[in-house]
């Protein structure tokens, strides 16, 4: 009897312990006891404010946040100024809140102090206090804005064109230099002869009407500087064309594009193919180009030379650059666009030369442009043609002056034998003549850059 009860308690002792275990394990696995601390982000470990932008402080965990704490110290106090002591209502796993620092530097001209952010979970873990965490950011203050000199630029700018500068911009803390217009584009500038000097070549949009450019410097702390550029401007006429479209052309090339590169085509009506040929195809096609010659490499420049860029020798004009052409069918509106280039042809399949020393940056077939070649050449300057029957370069080739890389031909939306010739700026197409210019070469760039490396050096 004796020898049945101690077998009756070990089996009543074992169920017991396996019970609790089952216990422990579905407390555990319920997160009541979760042992992750909660996640505090901020922006970097070492923050500059000019003390009027806020500083954004995430905070993540696993369960739900229970308090937040942040306290600010200068440099080497105990006892903080506490600006942030509150619980967390509702059950929120993430909080996001931008906090605005007390303005105490400006009275008491302190220069970094030290941020503490701290937050607990609901978590039962450490006896059911949570799980705790804090992170330590250094503030730096700064106040102060970059300076900005601009010491020479081109005189005048026209519709379609390129205005260059030359500028000075410092500051202890300084994180961004570009060139904006008031379309809000931005343009990379370019580091000139010596650390803190800059310089750039501005493109004016045809398709804007009105220009405005303005040199920007932006510190670590958000301090802005911005400073317009004095060109005078000259808008410039364009051609406009009225151009009645007939069922050869819309049976031809329009079919054989859309057929090509519209998804559906065989959905779509006759004039919907043109449509699509002249604006959607158009449209991506000309995204792909802004995007591969908006890239400007970084690395300094000391000097700046150029060729004139005639890349078919004795040819003819045969369409002009920013030619504005509204098109019709049966004396019926249908679609618009813009020729973002010159036309230029000679004899059949003749050879197109590259007048400047350059880099292949891109070669293949490009829709309307049919087969494309853009070429760089420093200085955020791009050529590109297209129509090309015959290529002699691949991506990746330097090529040099005189080269010859391609021949004409009637690839992509052409008719006849050609090659559309186009120079672009940042991303942005410009008016080729200007780089066929001599004097607006000499006057425009050489002149601001020289002039102004002789005045950088002197300093």
């Amino acid at each position: 009897m004796v020898f049945a009860r101690k077998r009756s308690n070990k089996k009543w002792f074992f169920l017991v312990f396996l019970v609790l275990i089952v216990i422990v394990a579905f407390v555990l696995n319920t997160g009541w006891f979760e042992r992750g601390a909660p996640i505090i982000k901020t922006k970097s470990d070492v923050i500059y404010s000019n003390l009027n932008d806020p500083i954004t402080i995430e905070i993540d965990d696993k369960i739900t946040l229970k308090d937040v704490k942040v306290t600010l110290f200068k440099d080497n106090e105990l006892n903080g100024q506490i600006l942030v002591n509150e619980k967390v209502q509702g059950k929120k796993k993430n909080i996001r809140f931008d906090l605005k620092l007390p303005k105490l530097a400006y009275k008491e001209k302190i220069n970094s102090y030290k941020l503490l952010i701290e937050a607990s979970d609901n978590s039962f873990w450490n006896l059911f206090l949570g799980n705790i965490a804090s992170k330590e950011i250094k503030i730096i203050v700064d106040t102060k804005n970059p300076t900005v000199d601009i010491i020479n630029n081109s005189y005048q700018i026209e519709q379609g064109g390129v205005g260059s500068v030359v500028f000075k911009a410092s500051d202890e803390n300084l994180e961004d230099v570009y060139i904006t217009t008031d379309k809000d584009r931005i343009f990379k500038v370019i580091p000139f002869v010596k650390e803190g000097y800059y310089t750039a070549l501005i493109p004016w949009d045809v398709k804007d009407e009105n220009f405005r450019a303005y040199v920007v410097a932006k510190d670590k702390a958000g301090n802005i500087n911005k400073q317009r550029i004095r060109y005078y401007f000259a808008n410039k006429k364009y051609r406009v064309s009225n151009i009645k479209l007939s069922d050869k052309f819309i049976d031809g090339k329009i079919e054989f594009l859309a057929q090509k590169h519209a998804p559906k085509d065989k959905e779509l009506t006759r004039l919907e193919k043109f449509k699509f040929v002249n604006e959607d195809l158009r449209n991506s096609n000309e995204v792909l180009i802004h995007e591969i010659t908006s890239k400007v490499p970084d690395g300094m420049i000391n000097n700046f030379k150029i060729n004139l860029f005639i890349p078919l020798k004795n040819a003819q004009k045969v369409a002009d650059y920013a030619d504005h052409r509204f098109y019709s069918y049966n004396n019926e509106p249908l679609s618009n666009s813009y020729h973002m280039g010159l036309d230029l042809a000679s004899v059949k399949e003749a050879p197109i030369v590259s007048n400047n020393d350059g880099e292949v940056v891109f070669v293949q077939e490009n829709g309307i442009y049919g087969l494309n070649i853009i070429v760089y050449h420093g200085f955020g300057i791009y050529t590109l043609y297209g129509h090309c029957t015959d290529v002699n370069v691949h991506v990746g080739d330097k090529v040099k002056a005189g080269e010859i890389i391609g021949t004409t031909g009637t690839t992509g939306l052409a008719l006849g034998d050609h090659v559309h010739f186009g120079v672009l700026v940042q991303g942005v197409e410009v008016r080729p003549e200007q780089w066929q210019d001599a004097k607006w070469i000499r006057d425009n760039i050489y002149n601001v850059l020289n002039s102004s490396k002789k005045k950088i050096l002197s300093e």
